[in-house]
């Protein structure tokens, strides 16, 4: 379907790379935003802004890029940064000032916040937002929503979420077979109805209806930096489930029709995150290094 869009709630930040001196605008929403304009999908971003040279690199950068922050928060203090490094091309983290103004103040959702994320198709947060205390206002926009858990969710975690997200991601590649099957089940039991689970260079699946689905991994042929692999598979992951869809739903149709744009969104997934590796940074626009680089 065309005309759809997605919001991205939650985290922005920009990744300090002290190995080339410079840094480059990120967060796993903000990164989002950009990756799902790329996929040629309108994207929103709504987050909270330090007052900073950091705040003031994100925003410039989306205001380049064309990507609406207007609904975001400002506050005075430290904007989000992490410290980075390169071992050869694999992006290392350093440490962070854990999402800086972020993680002190709440987003206290008004009408009109909840009025303009009702315009879009897919609301997208992660387990980096500081979401988990609103994810329940979030629903009630009945907008689906989209949540990576990354590597660091625990059973209690997934039953405090899932029952409020219709699509999640976890990064299994630390787990056996038989670990990811499980945590994926898991992630299902509690409500989640679409789990991706991937695997890195092994590729990823996805569990939908007790079914698994597999689609290996795309080769990058000129690979810089990884950072960004991962949200830029979600998130073309999602634009082609969007673009695959007739009403402009996740879901919809029989598991034969479901199971054929899953492999789809799987495959563009796997292919937009090989491309992405051979950018700098997340998505490019770095600048020298401003502010602190002690953690």
């Amino acid at each position: 379907m065309k005309n759809c869009k997605i919001i991205a709630i939650g985290d922005n930040v920009c990744d300090k790379y002290l190995s080339r001196g410079k840094m480059y605008p990120g967060g796993q929403c903000v990164n989002t935003c950009v990756y799902v304009k790329m996929n040629k999908t309108e994207s929103a971003y709504l987050g909270k802004y330090g007052d900073d040279e950091v705040a003031e690199c994100v925003q410039n950068t989306l205001r380049k890029i064309g990507i609406d922050d207007s609904h975001c928060r400002k506050y005075h203090g430290e904007n989000g940064f992490a410290l980075v490094t390169l071992d050869g091309n694999d992006r290392v983290f350093l440490g962070s000032n854990k999402g800086g103004v972020a993680q002190k103040y709440d987003f206290k959702f008004t009408e009109k916040d909840l009025e303009y994320i009702k315009k879009f198709q897919i609301i997208y947060t992660n387990l980096n937002s500081y979401i988990e205390k609103e994810i329940k206002v979030l629903k009630t926009t009945e907008v689906p929503i989209a949540y990576d858990f990354s590597t660091r969710w625990t059973d209690e975690y997934l039953k405090e979420i899932c029952p409020y997200v219709t699509v999640a991601i976890l990064s299994c590649a630390h787990l056996t077979d038989e670990e990811r099957e499980c945590e994926m089940k898991k992630a299902q039991l509690y409500g989640v109805k679409i789990v991706l689970g991937t695997v890195g260079e092994a590729g990823s699946y996805v569990l939908y209806n007790d079914s698994f689905y597999y689609v290996p991994a795309v080769h990058a042929d000129n690979v810089i930096d990884t950072m960004g692999a991962g949200d830029s598979y979600f998130s073309a992951f999602l634009c082609s489930l969007l673009e695959t869809s007739k009403t402009g739903k996740l879901i919809e149709g029989t598991q034969e029709e479901m199971g054929e744009r899953l492999r789809i969104a799987m495959e563009k997934g796997a292919l937009f995150a090989a491309k992405v590796c051979a950018m700098e940074g997340a998505f490019g626009y770095g600048v020298p290094i401003q502010g602190k680089t002690e953690i």
